[in-house]
């Protein structure tokens, strides 16, 4: 074969190449994603944090062991609403309502201050550490940049709460009785239902964190500072549950974001109780929503001079 042939044959197979843009972009997503994933997981603030919501469920266990080894039982908390203490009366005769007393007891302060901590240093800890000029090169922009900080965020939030949720579980086949158990509403469910309901809760919970994801997030863009960022978000967080406890403030509480974080419990009724499970939801997408935007309005005007 001629050379003029071989150069026209060359020149054929580089035109029947497809264009490696798309390609190259999916690549760039899941390469960012992925070592914002590994960058974040990898910090010893977010395995001390990680410890710490584990070892909760495991003092609670034990307390709960210490107090019932006499032959007592766990005094009953406040019905309705399963809020929590309605729970603990149960681990006893069923270790899997361990799960359900751990994030009870995790979510109104332990979990929340985790995921503010994440949020709040996504992109103040980056401008902190002088490393966000350069997760900005093209092609990786802002509207990317941030998206993909808040899905490492909310990642964080269903591993946090999972880890919570199995470190119960653990607990509390080793320390009581494992079986099938009984509703709230007083029916019998399986073991099986009751895992199940045991790890849809724990979705609900992860999902509840939404919109303390948002504002941590929104926080984040506005100092360049990661302490600031996450003591800010922290602090409004306890305040927002301070003032969901006074009751002059009635007719504000539903659209606090923690209002509705306990109606996981509903998910023990037979039947369920949607109305507070969709009013939560529904909300949390409203302040993910709104924080969400803000958080986009600010970065993407912002100065990035670090």
């Amino acid at each position: 074969m001629s050379q003029a042939e071989l150069t026209h044959q060359g020149r054929g197979e580089l035109r029947a190449q497809p264009p490696p843009t798309r390609t190259r972009r999916t690549t760039l997503r899941g390469t960012l994603f992925a070592n914002e994933l590994l960058t974040t997981f990898r910090r010893w603030r977010t395995l001390a944090l990680l410890t710490v919501l584990a070892a909760v469920p495991i003092l609670v266990g034990i307390a709960i062991k210490i107090e019932t080894s006499d032959g007592g039982g766990v005094g009953q908390g406040r019905g309705g609403g399963g809020e929590g203490p309605a729970f603990i009366s149960q681990v006893t005769n069923n270790g899997l309502f361990l799960v359900f007393t751990a994030l009870a007891a995790t979510l109104p302060f332990f979990l929340p201050m985790a995921i503010g901590v994440i949020a709040g240093d996504a992109i103040a800890g980056e401008s902190n550490a002088g490393t966000l000029r350069y997760l900005l090169v093209a092609p990786a922009g802002r509207t990317r940049l941030l998206l993909t900080k808040y899905a490492t965020v909310m990642t964080f939030c269903v591993v946090a709460t999972l880890v919570v949720a199995i470190s119960a579980l653990a607990v509390g086949a080793l320390l009581f009785p494992l079986g099938d158990l009984t509703t709230i509403s007083g029916t019998r469910i399986t073991f099986a239902e009751g895992l199940g309901r045991a790890f849809l809760i724990a979705l609900v919970v992860a999902a509840s964190l939404t919109g303390v994801a948002a504002l941590g997030l929104f926080v984040s863009t506005l100092t360049g500072s990661g302490i600031a960022a996450m003591a800010t978000t922290v602090g409004l967080l306890i305040t927002v549950q301070i003032l969901d406890q006074i009751p002059q403030l009635h007719a504000l509480q539903p659209y606090f974001f923690s209002h509705y974080w306990l109606s996981f419990a509903d998910l023990m009724r037979e039947p369920v109780y949607w109305d507070d499970l969709q009013k939560n939801l529904g909300l949390q997408a409203l302040y993910a929503a709104v924080f969400g935007s803000a958080a986009w309005a600010r970065f993407t005007t912002k100065d990035i001079t670090a």
